[in-house]
């Protein structure tokens, strides 16, 4: 805002846009930026604002969640990547790790084992905290530059309007957020026919998640993490009846324990094991044991894998690129926030809505222009316009008040020329327009 001040203060052209005089005062900026502090802060506005404009798309029959997709993004933080402090957090539990251990003893159990016992201490990790910006996290993924970043975990229907958004640190995982954002998506619009994810995603708790509430998920491949040379875990044959793995030799790897990560483990014979010929391709254990490990909800993630070969699946995830990818570009490119200049969560998450609910807004008059055939009626977005009244009235009046004072005039861009192409914007807003909102 300090800069766009300094801007309009030289610029005979913002000036003009503006209706100011060439040596009359303009405000401050800090009249501007005090007022955002001082009556957004704490609030769900920008929320309420990001609701209203996606139920009125919803409204259009614009918005099309039959076919859901999440994924996230990341976003540099205003903060010096050398300048941090070494902190020893509590580690998080994770937020299905009680159903988990509930699922472990249910399953030990049936096995004839004894149920775990609950560990009292408490775990604790290493992170790097900013002193600039301590709400954002380290980001330190393959191929990207370490720094401090936030992710914006986002959802959007198959016309690529946003339907939900959660920002949290970089260094939290993309699978923490995952069910956040997906009952925000089935709270604003509905429960999806099916869900676009990346690898990030695809283990076996998101799964069970996906199939629980009866949704299909479509995911990518993933390379299995076998060393090069040696027999893949796919390779061995999971018998469902007897609950044990078949070696290509036909020989048994039989059950084990469950331990506390959730995972049952299946040891072979090592005196079978010893002289067999795939041997070296097999195992590298000095005792001639090969191990593989199951998880408890392992079967949700090869029903995932068996869907994934179906065309459906495949023509869902495809259309990621044209969909979430796309809104990332968007976001980053037309509304500049490869980074971002704002400090704290809050401010992230309401730059976030408020940038989201523009981009709605804006393919949603794309959208009703095409629909029309014809020069975009602006009047459609009157009802929209006296909601959003209400809800700005009570932060902005005050605001409103101090900017007539000193002689400002409220005005959007004229109403483009029928003869202009709709990519300019279908339709802008005239002076007289804004009327509606602010009179």
């Amino acid at each position: 805002m300090r800069r766009t001040i300094a801007e309009i203060k030289t610029n005979v052209a913002y000036r003009w846009f503006l209706g100011y005089g060439l040596t009359e005062e303009i405000p401050h900026f800090s009249t501007f930026s005090q007022n955002y502090i001082r009556r957004f802060k704490g609030t769900d506005i920008f929320e309420k604002i990001f609701t209203k404009i996606l139920e009125e798309a919803i409204k259009h029959g614009l918005v099309n969640a039959e076919e859901v997709f999440i994924d996230s993004t990341h976003v540099k933080a205003s903060a010096n990547k050398k300048k941090y402090t070494k902190e020893i957090i509590e580690q998080e539990a994770r937020i299905y790790q009680e159903k988990l251990e509930e699922e472990i003893n249910k399953d030990r159990e049936a096995h004839g084992k004894k149920p775990l016992k609950k560990i009292k201490k408490i775990k604790t990790k290493e992170v790097k905290v900013s002193k600039t910006d301590p709400d954002s996290g380290m980001l330190n993924k393959n191929g990207k530059e370490k720094c401090f970043a936030y992710s914006f975990h986002t959802a959007c229907d198959k016309n690529g309007f946003v339907l939900g958004v959660k920002v949290e640190a970089a260094n939290v995982h993309d699978s923490v957020m995952f069910q956040e954002v997906l009952e925000e998506v089935e709270k604003r619009v509905r429960k999806p026919k099916a869900i676009a994810v990346d690898a990030g995603y695809k283990n076996p708790y998101i799964l069970k998640t996906i199939f629980d509430r009866q949704i299909i998920p479509a995911v990518p491949y993933t390379r299995p993490k076998t060393k090069d040379g040696f027999m893949k875990k796919h390779e061995f044959v999971y018998d469902e009846y007897y609950d044990c793995y078949i070696c290509p030799q036909n020989e048994i790897l039989t059950y084990v324990t469950t331990n506390r990560e959730g995972y049952r483990e299946y040891k072979s014979n090592p005196e079978k094991c010893k002289n067999c010929p795939l041997r070296e391709k097999c195992t590298q254990s000095k005792d001639y044991t090969k191990r593989i490990f199951r998880h408890i909800w392992e079967g949700y993630v090869e029903e995932a894998e068996h869907l994934r070969h179906t065309p459906y699946c495949k023509e869902v995830y495809e259309r990621r690129k044209e969909t979430i990818e796309r809104v990332f570009a968007d976001l980053k490119e037309k509304h500049g926030l490869r980074w971002t200049t704002l400090r704290g969560k809050e401010k992230l998450s309401m730059q976030a809505m408020l940038v989201f609910a523009a981009m709605n807004l804006k393919k949603m008059a794309l959208w009703l222009w095409r629909k029309g055939k014809g020069p975009f009626d602006i009047s459609k977005l009157y009802p929209l316009f006296g909601v959003l009244k209400k809800i700005l009235s009570r932060y902005i009046q005050p605001l409103l008040s101090v900017l007539r004072k000193q002689g400002l005039k409220f005005c959007f861009v004229n109403k483009l020329s029928q003869e202009k192409s709709p990519d300019y914007f279908s339709s802008s807003l005239s002076c007289g327009s804004l009327s509606v909102i602010i009179s």
